[in-house]
């Protein structure tokens, strides 16, 4: 569902209200048309509404007035949690990327709302399509002075590089497994290498242990950066930014480095690259040699099965990828 009334408000535009996505990916994709927005409408306040994991993403957004954490309730009446609080408020403009029937029971001059699209079409394409823009807009993550301040504090300073690494995934289908980020990561900055005698970052929440231990374990200790629960979103961004290139699969952390400008190599399996890849020039993806298609189509698939779906995706064929992702952008 795609809705557009009307042509976009001409300045001034004093209230906009923002509704993006409860997961982290999603999230950070429309990050690039708030951006637009907020360039377009200088004079313009912000309130934005997001799932509670995303939401700390969202704090350093300029002219923010408010930042609204949405949690799910049963039988959808966070939605009426959420009406609550902004029903008195006229807005000028109100972006809703989820659908919801909120959007159309709040007083605003103007509303654009859109849900789930074309899977065969970039999801950065379709909120560019929401605004008719002529170039979609990249996503873009603003990250404080403090932040800043973390992320150099855990990694520490000096000249060598840091290989970003993400190993984990929010579905054990498209995740690659640790002992093969292991192998790649040894590979990459052995002697000679692209990133000879890099240090290791990896990236993951403390829930996710079990599965970035192969990863630490495959590395020297003088060389890994255990950012395992590093704190909040905002200063993993900060520590991606710092990354000279992330590894890792269909995750919110990869959209996060690309939205950072990190040389983002992803890799996926059971889940549309062609809708959420990572975007920009300095990103690349390394897919499984079984398509995505035929991975969901078989008689076997099930989308509540954890077990991975990728292990037809070699270390040579990432190792590849990376190396000339890391030509190319130099």
């Amino acid at each position: 569902m795609l809705v557009r009334l009307g042509p976009l408000p001409a300045s001034p535009v004093r209230r906009i209200l923002f509704v993006t996505a409860t997961r982290i990916g999603d999230a950070v994709l429309s990050t690039g048309l708030l951006a637009s927005l907020l360039e377009q409408y200088p004079e313009a306040r912000v309130t934005i509404v997001a799932g509670p994991v995303a939401a700390p993403l969202f704090t350093a957004v300029p002219r923010l007035e408010k930042l609204i954490a949405l949690t799910k309730r049963s039988h959808s009446r966070h939605w009426l949690d959420l009406y609550a609080q902004i029903v008195m408020t006229r807005w000028d403009l109100v972006v809703d990327l989820r659908g919801s029937a909120l959007s159309w029971l709040l007083w605003t001059q103007h509303r654009r709302v859109i849900a789930k699209g074309d899977p065969g079409e970039h999801r950065v394409v379709q909120l560019a399509r929401l605004f008719d823009l002529a170039k979609p807009p990249a996503p873009h993550l603003w990250i404080s002075a403090s932040d800043k301040a973390t992320a150099d504090r855990l990694l520490g300073a000096g000249p060598i590089p840091i290989l970003g690494i993400g190993p984990s995934a929010n579905w054990g289908a498209k995740q690659w497994r640790g002992e093969r980020f292991g192998e790649l990561a040894l590979r990459l900055t052995a002697p000679g290498a692209v990133f000879a005698g890099a240090r290791v970052a990896i990236f993951g929440a403390p829930s996710e242990r079990a599965v970035i231990a192969p990863v630490l374990a495959a590395l020297p200790a003088d060389r890994r950066i255990d950012l395992v629960d590093a704190g909040a979103l905002s200063v993993v961004a900060a520590c991606l930014k710092r990354c000279s290139m992330f590894i890792g699969n269909d995750t919110g952390l990869m959209h996060m480095a690309a939205a950072m400008g990190t040389p983002t190599l992803g890799l996926f399996g059971p889940s549309p690259v062609t809708q959420y890849g990572p975007w920009g020039d300095h990103t690349a993806t390394v897919l499984t040699p079984i398509s995505y298609d035929a991975l969901v189509t078989d008689p076997s698939f099930d989308h509540r099965r954890q077990l991975s779906l990728m292990d037809s995706l070699t270390v040579d064929a990432a190792e590849i990828g990376a190396i000339r992702l890391a030509a190319r952008r130099r």
